[in-house]
């Protein structure tokens, strides 16, 4: 009798998958490998850097710089002064007068540091400054010629009655210290008052944005005496040193020097 071969067959029955379960799974598969990339993605929070911003560096400029040339004449009459010399009036005056280069005769000038701005003052010198004064009584033709914006006088003087024709000029008027005012006495109330202005009454106005002051009080010619007398009355009216930090004195054509308060 041969030998008989025995099988063991297990239990186990596989079936034919249709095409339409594979494609089933396949998409089953797809979806949640996607679902796991999406996971990762979220977890990492992966983002894209902002480029950085540079500012921009403004251009240089290259400065110029530009040296004043003085002439031989001014650089001897510099040497006559001192600046570290503070002089008093009297000896500024004559030390000016030396050092004035000058062919003509220059207006003698004081320029100060005042204390505090919208400084108007008037102020009547013993002697003359120097300077002729047109002196105008505000009238019809004084208010034509302020509507071309032509002004040709040194001192403007109104009755009451003008006043109220003059305020719509006072933009022009007023910068230049030349509106009519109650309080310097250029509001007059006849034409004979006007008399009084026509001697050596100066105004003193500081600048409107700055405490500075400009004023001249005579010629280089006159008399020493005459000059001292005028700047002490414009020093004096304006307060002295309680008003004034600095004050320089000049001629038209000289170097300044610092005066004593």
């Amino acid at each position: 009798m041969g030998k008989t071969k025995t099988a063991i067959l297990t239990n186990e029955v596989k079936t034919a998958k249709t095409s339409a379960e594979e494609y089933a799974e396949k998409k089953a598969k797809k979806a949640a490998l996607n679902t796991k990339e999406e996971l990762i993605i979220n977890r990492e929070e992966i983002t894209t850097p902002e480029p950085e911003i540079i500012p921009e560096l403004p251009k240089k400029v290259n400065k110029i710089l530009t040296v004043t040339s003085r002439s031989k004449k001014y650089l001897e009459s510099k040497s006559k002064v001192s600046k570290a010399t503070l002089y008093k009036i009297e000896d500024a005056i004559k030390a000016v007068k030396d050092a004035t280069y000058s062919k003509f005769d220059g207006t003698m000038e004081l320029h100060l540091n005042i204390k505090k701005t919208g400084v108007n003052v008037q102020v009547t010198l013993p002697f003359s400054s120097g300077k002729t004064k047109k002196i105008e009584i505000a009238d019809e033709k004084t208010l034509a010629k302020l509507k071309e914006g032509k002004i040709d006088f040194d001192l403007l003087l109104a009755t009451a009655e003008m006043m109220p024709k003059l305020a719509i000029f006072a933009r022009l008027l007023g910068p230049k210290g030349l509106m009519p005012n109650p309080k310097n006495g250029t509001v007059i109330k006849s034409e004979k008052d006007a008399e009084k202005f026509k001697g050596n009454l100066i105004t003193l106005k500081s600048e409107r944005e700055a405490p500075l002051l400009h004023t001249s009080f005579g010629k280089v010619s006159q008399k020493t005496e005459e000059l001292v007398k005028n700047a002490e009355s414009i020093l004096n009216a304006l307060g002295g040193s309680k008003s004034i930090s600095k004050a320089y004195m000049k001629s038209t054509m000289s170097p300044s020097v610092k005066l004593v308060i």
